[in-house]
């Protein structure tokens, strides 16, 4: 029972996450201006559905400061407090207490002070705003005027009364009004969703939580179809009950929290559900008539004359007439599949990354059989076991498990509006950002994994590139800088971007401080590529002092290693005086890939082929060296250069360059580059295994896979094998075997 609970608890605390992912966006965007109905209702509702689920898993601390929270957001959205700046800012410093209650309901941290926020949010309710915001706090609701009430007609005399009874005249004023003791009662009017019963919602749950804070059932109406018809796991009910006038309504709506959206709810005052008494004529009292001659008239009964084929005849007549009236059962049938199949193409299920590893991994297994089986049978025999389609199958449940992990990267890039908001107040710096590209679909892995890269990024982008408003106002510059976070998919790759108009990298500063830290040698000759690169360096920093920002040279060096933990790389550009630009360049797919095996120095690599343009048998004369460590290679008129990996990889290979193939392919950095291999073996499709997790990051390698006569070669990262500097190393002798 216990892992039971825990499995729902832990549904619940990722319906926190989604809650908290959409109540962020909704401040942010209050605190840019939009303060729609819609707006507020959306963060009302996030915070509300946290607090229920709290409440329903029995975390106290977290109910109770939602609840409070929610006491604002509901005066915000009854227009009784006006969302001024001072209010959002109140809310936003709510929304991180939220969060860190949140965490700790999930053992993830300690319990948060939150006394302070709960005296903020109490000052908004009781002062209806935050006291000198420099706008009305809320227009004061205002108060109705009493209509006016026509005076009532005199009644009518009675005439010839039979009893004598006399008319009594009654003053209205001499009775209380019940209205006068208190506000006036809720009228609730509740139908359950069509499927209640089938989807576990008992209602009489909700009736006994509603009667609990004092209401009554004024009535139930029912609207029930004939007997073969009837669904038992259906609700045809309809309560409607009154409640007391001093039940607050977010009272009630507490006790609708797990009703389904699709239930009818309504709940008024009950004043304001009567209508308005249209003015009616004086009408004349009956004049009453002898009770004794109204009995006799009553009572006087028709003999009954009809026989029994008579009655035999009518039943039949109504029979047939039921019959007609009635759907054939093909009618019902048809008719109920209609709301049963639009629910169905609505429905979703959570499952488990844990579970959609294991598939992917399964599907891995299954390619790597196909390429088992492909080395041991003969290429008739392949066509006769119909092993193409195998592989094409095999191919199509990647793709579709893949489809599945993917997600749109706007769940990293939301979280960055307000940490730049945050740092702007901080830095004193006026800064606006620029998105782009924010529905390009990345694995969920990926999309967990670069938001600690993409926070220090932008906290650089800030401290170091964007100037102040006065140094940029001197250089010609708009005195708010722009930072620009995009994304996009480039063949195999996803690159995220971050680029400031800032002030760029000082290289002759960045030098000084590596020397001064002894991460590089005085004599060193760097590239300036080289030199950017440094600032990823492990402790190093170029700030003079140490703040809340930067200063302790750790946050670049986050990004190179979760980036490069991943199977991707960082590359920088600056134009001092202009910006930098900080790119992410990621794998697309962590898990098989299209690849060209090919040997260097005699052993198995694998070359991706989304990167591969052609392969050339190089002549004599074709290849040339430019200096002792470049190469080129003439193509139609063009130089290109020519990278050997046997020597970045420190493999002995003295083969001659005419006995070798020289494959062209293209990257995002260095264009099209000449890659020098012994042969090419086969094409194949392979599993990439993480070399990170298996042993250890290696450079200019992307992981590493299983062949078909089950021996291993390494994958290639090419990206990283082209940008790599003359004289570069990546690995020592016998990296593969």
């Amino acid at each position: 029972m216990s892992d039971d609970f825990d499995d729902i608890q832990a549904i619940f605390f990722e319906e926190c996450t989604e809650g908290l992912v959409t109540a962020e966006a909704g401040l942010s965007a209050m605190q840019n201006g939009d303060v729609s109905a819609e707006t507020i209702a959306g963060v009302f509702r996030a915070v509300h559905s946290i607090k229920g689920g709290a409440g329903a898993f029995g975390h106290a601390d977290l109910t109770a400061f939602a609840h409070r929270f929610e006491n604002v957001l509901d005066e915000i959205r009854a227009n009784k407090i006006a969302p001024t700046p001072g209010v959002v800012r109140v809310m936003l410093g709510a929304f991180d207490i939220l969060s860190d209650h949140v965490e700790a309901s999930k053992g993830n941290c300690p319990r948060p002070a939150d006394e302070a926020m709960l005296a903020q949010l109490d000052e908004v309710l009781a002062n209806k705003g935050v006291p000198g915001d420099g706008a009305p706090a809320a227009a004061a609701a205002p108060t109705p005027t009493p209509a006016v009430e026509a005076p009532a007609p005199a009644p009518a005399p009675i005439d010839d009364d039979p009893f004598g009874f006399q008319p009594v005249a009654f003053d209205l004023d001499d009775f209380d009004s019940p209205a006068a003791d208190g506000p006036a009662p809720w009228t609730i009017v509740f139908a359950p969703s069509r499927a209640a019963m089938a989807n576990a919602g008992e209602p009489l749950l909700v009736i006994r939580e509603l009667e609990a804070l004092g209401a009554r059932v004024e009535s139930v109406d029912a609207v029930v179809p004939p007997l073969r018809e009837l669904d038992p796991e259906n609700a045809y009910f309809t309560w409607t009950l009154s409640m007391p006038g001093e039940v607050s309504d977010g009272d009630i709506a507490d006790c609708f929290d797990f009703v389904a959206p699709d239930s009818k709810i309504e709940y008024r005052r009950s004043a304001e559900a009567a209508p308005a008494p249209a003015a009616a004529a004086p009408v004349a009292a009956p004049a009453f008539e002898p009770i004794e001659a109204k009995l006799e008239e009553e009572i006087a009964f028709e003999p009954v004359t009809a026989t029994v084929e008579d009655l035999a005849a009518n039943m039949q007549k109504m029979v047939e007439a039921i019959a007609a009236a009635s759907p054939t059962p093909t009618e019902v049938a048809t008719a109920a599949a209609k709301p049963v199949a639009s629910e169905a193409a609505a429905q979703t299920i959570r499952v488990d990354l844990l579970k959609l590893d294991m598939l992917l991994n399964l599907v891995g297994e299954l390619v790597i059989r196909n390429s088992i089986l492909a080395d041991r049978l003969s290429p008739a025999d392949r066509q006769r076991v119909e092993l193409p389609e195998l592989a094409r199958l095999t191919r199509q449940i990647q793709d579709n498990v893949m489809s599945l992990r993917a997600q749109p990267i706007r769940q990293a890039f939301s979280r960055v509006p307000r940490m730049l908001r945050d740092l702007s107040v901080e830095t004193g710096k006026q800064v606006q950002l620029e998105t782009f590209g924010e529905t390009t679909e990345v694995d969920k892995g990926v999309i967990e994994k670069i938001g600690d890269p993409l926070t220090h990024m932008i906290r650089n982008a800030v401290d170091h590139g964007i100037e102040g408003p006065e140094e940029r106002k001197a250089k010609g510059k708009p005195e708010q800088g722009t930072i620009k976070l995009s994304a996009e998919q480039r063949g195999a790759r996803i690159l995220v971007r971050v680029q400031d108009d800032g002030r760029g990298i000082n290289r002759e500063r960045v030098k000084a401080k590596a020397i001064e830290k002894g991460i590089i040698p005085a004599d060193a000759q760097l590239t300036n590529d080289e030199i950017d690169q440094l600032i990823c360096a492990p402790g190093f920093s170029t700030a003079e002092t140490i703040s809340n920002i930067s200063g302790r040279g750790v946050g670049m060096d986050v990004v190179r290693s979760n980036v490069e933990a991943l199977g991707g790389r960082i590359d920088i550009h600056s134009v001092p005086g202009e910006g930098t630009s900080f790119t992410m360049i990621l794998p697309l797919t962590l898990a098989i890939l299209d690849g060209m095996i090919v040997r260097l120095a005699g052993q198995r690599f694998v070359l991706p082929l989304s990167h591969v343009l052609e392969t050339i048998q190089p002549e004599p004369g074709q290849v040339k060296r430019t200096s002792p460590d470049t190469e080129v290679i003439e193509m139609r008129g063009q130089y290109l250069p020519v990278k050997r990996a046997t020597e970045i990889f420190g493999l002995n290979d003295d083969r001659p360059i005419e006995d070798s193939l020289v494959v062209i392919v293209e990257s995002e950095t260095a264009g099209s580059v000449g890659l020098v291999v012994d042969t090419i073996d086969d094409r194949r499709e392979v599993v990439i295994k993480s070399l990170d997790q298996n042993l250890h990051p290696i450079r200019g390698l992307g992981g590493a896979t299983i062949l078909g006569d089950g021996s291993i070669a390494l994958i290639l990262d090419i990206e990283a094998l082209v940008s790599a500097p003359p004289s570069t190393r990546f690995a020592p002798k016998g990296i593969a075997a």
